[in-house]
Order: C-alpha cells, then sequence, then structure tokens
C-alpha cells in the first residue's frame, strides 16, 4: 500500500466532515418542525408545502459516503436496507425497486407467473377488486396485465373502501385478487377485507405508499393482535419518494409478507424476468451457473441469461439505499409528529364542523379533543397520517376550488385526493367508449363522487412546525369567514 493508499480514510472523513457542516447550514428547512435549527417561519414570505423531504445532515453523509465508495448499482446499502425494513414491518422479506409505483407493478405481475398454480395464477380476463377513490397506479397494473378491475365504493369520511360491497363485487371462477390503497395513512377495514379474502381463497395486495407506520388492531381467538399495514396480506408495497413516510428521493419496495418463496418472483419480475438470483456483481450463488437445462436452451446454458418471465428493470441505486436507511432510524419520530399534527390541525379547527366534514380513522366513530370513540368491532385504527382531509360541506358558502384557491395563493401546499372517482377520469371515460368490458363498477360509486366532488387536503408532514401549522389553521379559517 503506498503512501497516498494511508492518508485515504483520513482524507474521506474531511470530506465527510465538510459535507456535515455544508448541509447543516444549507438544508435548514428540511429539518424536522421540532427542530430549534429549523429555518423559521416567515409570514412575509409564507411558503408551507403540503409534503417534502425531511432530513438532516445524516441522510446527506450517508449519499456523499455511499458515491465516495462509487458502487452505483444496487449493492451493500441496498442489501442491508431491505433486511432493516423487512425487521421494521415484520415481513419475510423487502425488495427493492425505483418508485412505489414500480412496486405496485411488480408486485401484481409476481402472481401472474407460470411458477404460481394455475387455479391461484392471475391470468388475462380475471377480476381484481379495488376501490373507486385513490391514485391510478394502484389501478394501472390490473389492466396492464389483462386483467378487469372491479370497482366498489369508497367512504367519504374514512377515504376507504365500502367493505359491504365485497361481496357484491365477487364472481366466483372470476374473482381473483384484492388489491387497494389505504388512503392517507387511514387502513381500510382489514378484518373485513382479510376474512373475505380468506374465505375466498384470494391474493391480497395491500399498497401501503401512503400508509407506513400505520397499524390495525383486531379481536381474535388468541386476543388483540396490532400489526402494522402492509403486513396482513400477501404481498405489499411501499412508495419513497419525497412526500412519503421516509425518502430516498426515488424509490420504493415490495414486501412478501409470509409466502417466502415468493420473493424470488418479486426480484426476477423487478430484474428483467431472470431466473438467477445472483446479485448484481455475483456469480454461480447456486453452484451450477452452467449446470441448468431449462425450456429449449442448450444444457449449461449461463444461467445469468435466462428468464422465467417477461420482467423489468426497476432498481434503485444503492446511494439512494445509504439515504434511506438513515431515514429509516427517523421512521418512528416522524410518524409520532405526522400523528400530532393531525391533531393540532384537527382541535384548531374544531368550530367549523358546520361546513366541515373531517376525516376519521377507519372503525372510529366520532372525535373529540380526548380522542375518538370507536364502534363496536373490537378493531381500532392508529393512521400515520399522510395528510388532513376535508370535505366541503354541501351547504358551506364557499367552495372546495374556492378553498384550493385561496390556500395556494397563501403559499400553502394543497391537494385533492389524487384521482378521486377514477372512473370520471379521461382514460376510464374513453375506455368505457372502446372496451366498455375492461372494467366493472359495482355500485353508484357516490361516495367516490362525494370525494371527487369535496375533498381537499393539507399537510401533517414532519417538516411543518407550530407557526407554520397555525398558519394553515388560520387560513382555513379566512374562507369561512369571508
Amino acid at each position: 500500500m503506498s503512501d497516498t493508499d494511508h492518508d485515504l480514510p483520513k482524507l474521506r472523513s474531511e470530506i465527510l466532515q465538510l459535507v456535515r457542516a455544508y448541509s447543516r447550514r444549507a438544508h435548514t428547512a428540511n429539518r424536522p418542525g421540532d427542530d430549534p435549527a429549523k429555518a423559521a417561519f416567515r409570514p412575509d414570505a409564507p411558503a408551507v408545502p403540503y409534503a417534502g423531504r425531511v432530513f438532516t445532515e445524516d441522510e446527506v453523509e450517508a449519499a456523499v459516503a455511499s458515491t465516495l465508495d462509487f458502487w452505483l448499482t444496487l449493492g451493500p446499502e441496498g442489501e442491508a436496507f431491505e433486511k432493516e425494513l423487512a425487521t421494521w414491518l415484520g415481513v419475510r422479506h423487502t425488495v427493492l425497486v425505483n418508485s412505489g409505483s414500480s412496486a405496485n407493478l411488480v408486485a401484481f405481475a409476481t402472481l401472474t407467473s407460470p411458477k404460481i398454480p394455475a387455479e391461484r395464477r392471475l391470468e388475462p380476463g380475471d377480476e381484481v377488486i379495488t376501490c373507486a377513490a385513490g391514485f391510478p397506479t394502484t389501478v394501472a397494473p390490473i389492466m396492464q396485465h389483462g386483467c378487469v378491475p372491479v370497482f366498489i365504493d369508497s367512504d367519504p369520511v374514512t377515504g376507504n373502501a365500502r367493505v359491504e360491497q365485497l361481496e357484491d363485487a365477487y364472481v366466483s371462477g372470476k374473482t381473483k385478487a384484492v388489491m387497494m390503497a389505504h388512503a392517507l395513512g387511514n387502513p381500510f377495514d382489514l378484518r373485513a377485507v382479510v376474512e373475505f379474502c380468506r374465505h375466498h381463497d384470494l391474493w391480497l395486495i395491500e399498497d401501503n405508499c401512503d400508509s407506513l407506520g400505520s397499524t390495525y388492531t383486531m379481536p381474535t381467538a388468541d386476543g388483540l393482535v396490532t400489526k402494522p399495514t402492509g403486513t396482513w396480506g400477501d404481498l405489499s408495497t411501499q412508495s419513497f419518494y419525497p412526500p412519503h413516510h421516509l425518502t430516498m428521493g426515488e424509490g420504493g419496495a415490495v414486501n412478501v409478507v409470509c409466502r417466502a418463496p415468493l420473493r424470488m418472483l418479486v426480484e426476477s419480475f423487478r430484474d428483467w424476468g431472470r431466473d438467477c438470483w445472483c446479485p448484481s456483481g455475483k456469480d454461480n450463488t447456486c453452484n451450477k451457473r452452467f449446470g441448468w437445462l431449462l425450456g429449449d436452451l442448450p444444457e449449461g446454458y449461463d444461467h445469468k441469461y435466462i428468464y422465467s418471465h417477461l420482467g423489468y428493470n426497476v432498481k434503485p441505486l444503492d446511494i439512494q439505499a445509504a439515504i434511506g436507511r438513515e431515514q429509516l432510524k427517523k421512521l418512528p419520530a416522524f410518524i409520532e409528529a405526522r400523528k400530532q399534527n393531525w391533531q393540532t390541525l384537527r382541535t384548531s379547527l374544531v368550530d367549523l364542523e358546520d361546513v366541515f366534514d373531517f376525516s376519521l380513522p377507519t372503525h372510529a366513530t366520532g372525535w373529540n379533543t380526548d380522542g375518538f370513540s370507536w364502534d363496536g368491532s373490537g378493531c381500532r385504527t392508529a393512521p400515520s397520517w399522510f395528510g388532513f382531509m376535508l370535505l366541503v360541506r354541501p351547504g358551506a358558502s364557499f367552495t372546495r376550488t374556492d378553498l384550493a384557491r385561496h390556500l395556494d395563493s397563501k403559499g400553502i401546499g394543497n391537494r385533492m385526493l389524487f384521482g378521486g372517482n377514477m372512473v370520471r377520469q379521461p382514460v376510464f371515460h374513453e375506455l368505457k367508449q372502446r372496451r366498455p368490458g375492461s372494467f366493472r363498477c359495482v355500485s353508484d360509486l357516490r361516495g367516490a363522487d362525494e370525494i371527487l366532488n369535496r375533498a381537499i387536503f393539507v399537510g401533517v408532514y414532519p417538516g411543518l412546525d407550530t407557526e407554520q401549522l397555525d398558519y394553515i389553521a388560520r387560513s382555513i379559517c379566512e374562507v369561512v369567514r369571508a
């Protein structure tokens, strides 16, 4: 080793110290809301996004350290993050991908694999039950694989599926799966959905992209069981886009909840559809790289180039995983901040119940400053809220659009509940004309229409401080009193 090589650890340490110093000065606006070093709120130039990156110098150092190693493609940081997130959730395996949308695509594709028994495999023409109100990439993979989404209605108060319509949606011999999202961090009625899927032997894919850290409690024969969302079905998905509960910039994951063999199928669809399970940069993990006889290939064809699926290449970078590992350490604090920020806004707007319908957690029947009241099911939900949703009542002196425009003028980020009633979107309007059998609706979707026309949400992400939350509440009140 040369003298120059001996200097490398010292040089690396100096670089990373400077990186931390730079980040502490350059990124004060991105620190957690309760961090004393966070940039002060400026009423003269307000900027209150509905969501965003929340990080400190820890994540920046991790990103630069990984860049100095220059592995680039998914490698040791990715492997570590997958294990750490799987442990945190309590699932068998986590497989990283490059976005939550890719996670939904890969999770659904996994269930079309010819390695799954024919009676359970998803085939073109099979029906998959989903929720009418939500984000398009929960539904897109169903149609992209030739299956038929069956839309059940949404409850405007929870944002989630009306589970009483599940049996109406079911068709023996055609229905093969349920794929739906937990809305804005609010768990859907998992007891009803899990029991329905078990009764009819259906797959369950939980889109957990907006709900990392939410929990659901269910009474069982062994007592109350509390588990995170994303751990009740067969597969679940995560998104690590900046607005979500932790971020890698772009990024996502598929969680294999309990059926370990699904992991190889998930990885295959993520990695070009190949058979080989060697990680990037490694060869012959199976010790028979040139000893396979598969398909119509010659015996001994290189296993790294044998494909059992028509897959994708949707891996993230190792640099992103390094950031994610630091974010995961902060996740418990982020979750508590989201819960507290939701509670702060709800308390601040308590006098506006005559003009707004406020969201409630699934199974809750009411709210007061002491907490929630609950239905008689024995089930409880603890949302890790993605946003604070309000529905403008029909008799109010202003519309949802009036409120959105006012908040926008005040620099306050706001969003609709994503696509609202998805069947009202132009793509489904066109499909109804061209391919009327490409999707099915169980009811008139009146609840989803209410969400489409009346719902709006503002932020509760952990980067908000008390001044920003107060500014949001005061700005909402201005519309009501105008």
